[in-house]
C-alpha cells in the first residue's frame, strides 16, 4: 500500500501544501483545467510560497510533470480540444475527502445517519421478506399511519423538521452525492484498466484478422458485462430515468427555497444548485468513455494499427533476448557525462521551405512613403480601438468586488459603464471564462456604441467571487 499515490501523498514532506494546491485548483473551483491555465495558476502560488520563506526551487512545469508521475493527477487531450487538460486522480480525490473528513468530522452518531441505516434496513427487510400476510399487514399499517399523518395536518398540527435537523440532513446530503462522484471515477478507473488489458491481450493474439476481430467484439462485451459495466449501467438508467430525474428536480427546488439553506456555506449551496447536472456530467464522462473504448478497439483492428503495433513488441522482445544472450560478455562502464536537453524545436529537413524573396516583392520597385503627422494621443486611439484593455476591466472588477462579495458582468457595468462598447463586454466575459464562475441563468447586458447608439444583449450570468479577486491582478 506504500507505493499507492493515494499513501504517497499523504505521507510525504511537501504533502500538505501539494494537496493544497491541487485542491484549491481541481477539487473546489474547475474539476478540469487547461494545461495553460494550471501552469499559469500554479506559477502564481509557488511565487507566494517562496515569499513565505518555503524552497520550492522548480517551476510549475516541473512539479506538475512529477505529480502526473507520481499518479496524483491524470492528464487527457479531449476531442476537438487545442490543448491537453489536467483532473486529480481518484487517488488524490481520496486523499482530499479524507483529510476535510479529519477538519470537519461527523458529529457522533447523528440523527440523519442513524435514520438513514434504519430506513436502508427497514427496506431490505421488507424487501426481502417472502411472507404475503406480513408484507399485507405491514402495507395496512403504513396506510392508517398515512391516513393519520393527513388527519393531524388537517387539524392543524403539522410536524416540521428542527432548524438544526434541516441543515444536519442537507450536509450529509451533500456528503453522500459527493461520495457518489467519486465512484463514477473508480468506475472510470476500471474500465481504462479493461481497456488495456483487451489491447494487450490483442498485441498477443497472432490469429487472423477475423480471429482478432471476433475477439475484439467479445472483450467489448466483457466491459459491458463486467461487476463496473453493469454496477454503472443500473445507476446510469436510474440518473437518466425520466420520472426519476423529475421526481430529483422538484425535490431540489423545494429545498432550495426553504429558509435553512441559507445557513449553509457558500460552496454547500451552490453543490446543492449543480447538484443533478454534476452528477450527469460526471455520469456522461463514463458512459462516453465505455462508447469510446468500444468504438476505438474496433477502429485499432479494422485500420491494421494492431499489426503495426505487433511488429513493434517483437522487435522490443528480439533486443530484449539479444541484451540477455550477451549480458555475460560485455560488461558495462560507468560514463560520466552530463546532457543538457534542448527546448529547441526539432523537425526534419524535409519539412523546411526555402526563402524566395520574389513572393513578396513589389510590382513597381520601392518608393518613398508621405510622411504622416502623427502624435502620442492618436497612438493611444488607435491601440484602444484595436485591442480590448483588459488592464482596466481587472481593474473594474477589483473595483466592484471591493463592494460586494459577488458580481455579474451586470453588475459591473452598473459601476463601469463599457467604455469600448461591445469591447469591454466581450472581455468581460473573457474574463469571467478564466476567473469567474458561470451560471446556468442569462441576464441582459447595456452598452453605447460608437455611433453613441443604445445596444443590449443576452448573456450568461457569470459572477466574480471577492475570494479570487487576487487572481485578477
Amino acid at each position: 500500500m506504500r507505493e499507492q499515490p493515494l499513501w504517497r501523498l499523504l505521507a510525504s514532506v511537501n504533502g500538505p501544501i501539494v494537496i493544497g494546491l491541487l485542491q484549491t485548483h481541481l477539487y473546489e473551483s474547475e474539476r478540469r483545467l487547461p494545461s495553460s491555465i494550471l501552469h499559469e495558476r500554479i506559477t502564481r502560488d509557488l511565487e507566494e510560497i517562496r515569499a513565505q520563506g518555503i524552497d520550492f526551487p522548480q517551476t510549475a512545469q516541473a512539479y506538475i510533470a512529477g505529480w502526473l508521475a507520481e499518479g496524483f493527477l491524470e492528464r487527457r487531450f479531449p476531442a476537438e480540444a487545442t490543448e491537453e487538460e489536467y483532473e486529480l486522480s481518484t487517488a488524490t480525490v481520496e486523499a482530499i475527502r479524507f483529510l476535510s473528513s479529519m477538519e470537519q468530522p461527523h458529529s457522533a452518531a447523528t440523527e440523519s445517519r442513524l435514520a438513514l441505516v434504519i430506513q436502508a434496513l427497514v427496506k431490505l427487510a421488507e424487501d426481502t421478506d417472502t411472507d404475503q400476510s406480513r408484507r399485507i399487514d405491514r402495507l395496512k399499517a403504513e396506510q392508517a399511519r398515512i391516513e393519520k399523518e393527513i388527519e393531524a395536518i388537517q387539524n392543524g398540527r403539522m410536524r416540521v423538521l428542527p432548524h438544526q435537523s434541516a441543515l444536519e440532513q442537507a450536509r450529509e446530503i451533500i456528503s453522500l452525492t459527493d461520495e457518489l462522484t467519486g465512484d463514477f471515477r473508480r468506475v472510470r478507473d476500471q474500465f481504462d484498466q479493461l481497456n488495456r488489458e483487451l489491447r494487450e491481450r490483442l498485441m498477443d493474439n497472432e490469429g487472423s484478422r477475423g480471429v482478432v476481430l471476433r475477439s475484439v467484439f467479445t472483450d467489448i462485451d466483457q466491459i459491458t458485462e463486467s461487476e463496473a459495466g453493469k454496477t454503472f449501467s443500473a445507476f446510469w438508467r436510474l440518473l437518466t430515468d425520466p420520472e426519476q430525474s423529475a421526481t430529483l428536480e422538484e425535490a431540489l427546488d423545494n429545498v432550495m427555497s426553504r429558509e435553512f439553506v441559507n445557513e449553509l456555506e457558500l460552496k454547500d449551496r451552490r453543490f446543492l444548485r449543480r447538484m443533478t447536472s454534476n452528477l450527469l456530467e460526471q455520469g456522461g464522462i463514463v458512459h462516453k468513455v465505455l462508447q469510446d473504448f468500444a468504438r476505438s478497439l474496433k477502429r485499432f483492428v479494422q485500420s491494421r494499427e494492431y499489426l503495426e503495433q505487433r511488429r513493434l513488441n517483437q522487435i522490443l522482445k528480439d533486443a530484449q533476448r539479444a541484451a540477455i544472450a550477451i549480458k555475460d560478455e560485455v560488461k558495462t562502464t560507468n560514463i560520466i557525462k552530463d546532457l543538457l536537453l534542448t527546448s529547441s524545436r526539432i523537425r526534419s529537413l524535409s519539412q523546411w521551405a526555402l526563402y524566395d524573396p520574389s513572393i513578396q516583392a513589389l510590382p513597381d520597385g520601392m518608393y518613398d512613403g508621405d510622411v504622416s503627422s502623427i502624435d502620442l494621443d492618436l497612438v493611444a486611439e488607435l491601440v484602444v480601438q484595436s485591442e480590448i484593455d483588459f488592464r482596466s476591466l481587472k481593474a473594474n472588477v477589483r473595483g466592484a468586488l471591493e463592494k460586494f462579495s459577488q458580481a455579474s458582468i451586470h453588475d459591473i457595468l452598473e459601476q463601469y459603464p463599457a467604455d469600448q462598447g461591445l469591447g469591454s463586454v466581450v472581455g468581460l466575459i473573457a474574463l469571467g471564462s478564466q476567473y469567474g464562475i458561470k451560471s446556468e441563468d442569462r441576464e441582459t447586458v447595456s452598452w453605447v456604441g460608437n455611433d453613441e447608439q443604445q445596444r443590449s444583449a443576452r448573456i450568461p450570468k457569470i459572477f466574480f467571487l471577492r475570494e479570487r479577486m487576487d487572481e485578477l491582478v
